[in-house]
């Protein structure tokens, strides 16, 4: 069964490509994501996962099949220990989002 994730594609102020996703992001449901990055061609992307709260490898390795596209990432700062610990810190600039 997949968990719920909702992933969205747009632009943001500078038109930058904007994928940016919500719920739980893992195996179940990771293809929403890669065919949001397939759909963005070969532009530069910002990631926005300041509204996933959880991740698994199979998310990670996604990121890292992207990572040469990838702008930044924005991350919920639960999870950029997780990030920093699997590399994806070294190949791609991830921030953490701001909390209200």
């Amino acid at each position: 069964m997949a968990t719920y994730v909702d992933v969205r594609t747009g632009r943001g102020e500078d038109g930058t490509v904007l994928v940016s996703a919500t719920g739980e992001l893992d195996l179940s449901n990771v293809e929403a994501f890669t065919k949001a990055m397939a759909a963005a061609d070969s532009e530069p992307v910002v990631v926005d996962f300041s509204g996933i709260e959880y991740l698994d490898s199979g998310a990670i390795n996604a990121l890292f099949e992207h990572a040469g596209r990838i702008r930044r990432i924005v991350v919920n700062p639960i999870l950029l220990p997780v990030l920093t610990v699997s590399g994806l810190t070294q190949v791609a600039e991830v921030q953490p989002a701001h909390q209200d």
